[in-house]
């Protein structure tokens, strides 16, 4: 898919050698929507055409959709279609939150994705444009959130690589709150400062009650671990 998207934009380029890469992404981004319909497709589209800076090329190569994809059906699967509301942390440009309510297999009432860098709510508000009345990006740090008090009624985060103390922001989440949670053993990047050398390891880091889903997916660099339960 990655390869074949970067031919197209070589293509489209070698043609037009002056056309800028984001208008030729911009302009066949928006003819994919509107060929299938694909809402999320539409609001990568505005992105491209709204915010320059976006790293669009990395939220969505393959290895980062095929995760969310990854998470999205094991979430149906272990926990069915129903959610009230659904916060993600570490929510970066909004894209899981995209692909859940792209979904027509879930019923979701709400989801909100949070994160601590001042410059992406603004892009995860274009990219969900479709369900603004669902949706809501804000700035905010998950040590800091009111976890008690709204009581979410599943807390995403597919970033726990990135987490000093896992267990200690766990345990700031009511007991028997549903989490789903991700991390890898990708411990050659200099940003993941808290990875595991297994799905074992990640089990016992998170210390979960319950367990609904635990599995690894192997990508090209590393292994990406997930899991789904209860704190």
């Amino acid at each position: 898919m990655a390869e074949a998207y970067n031919t197209c934009i070589m293509d489209a380029t070698q043609t037009n050698p002056g056309a800028d890469w984001r208008e030729t992404a911009f302009d066949l981004t928006r003819g994919i929507a509107a060929y299938c319909g694909c809402s999320l497709v539409g609001g990568l589209a505005k992105v491209i055409a709204r915010h320059p800076q976006a790293d669009v090329g990395n939220a969505f190569n393959h290895k980062q959709v095929a995760c969310k994809l990854w998470a999205r059906d094991k979430l149906f699967e272990s926990c069915g279609s129903r959610f009230g509301s659904i916060w993600i942390v570490g929510g970066w440009y909004g894209v899981l939150a995209a692909m859940l309510f792209d979904d027509p297999r879930f019923d979701i009432g709400a989801i909100e994705s949070i994160d601590i860098d001042p410059g992406v709510a603004e892009v995860a508000k274009t990219l969900n444009e479709r369900w603004k009345e669902r949706f809501r990006a804000s700035t905010g740090d998950m040590y800091t959130l009111d976890y008690a008090g709204s009581r979410p009624d599943l807390v995403v985060n597919t970033s726990c690589e990135h987490i000093a103390d896992l267990r200690a922001w766990l345990a700031l989440l009511p007991p028997g709150t549903r989490v789903l949670l991700q991390s890898n053993d990708y411990f050659s990047e200099p940003t993941h400062i808290a990875c595991v050398p297994s799905l074992q390891a990640f089990e016992k880091l998170a210390g979960l009650t319950e367990i609904a889903f635990a599995g690894a997916l192997p990508m090209k660099k590393y292994t990406r671990f997930m899991l789904i339960g209860r704190v």
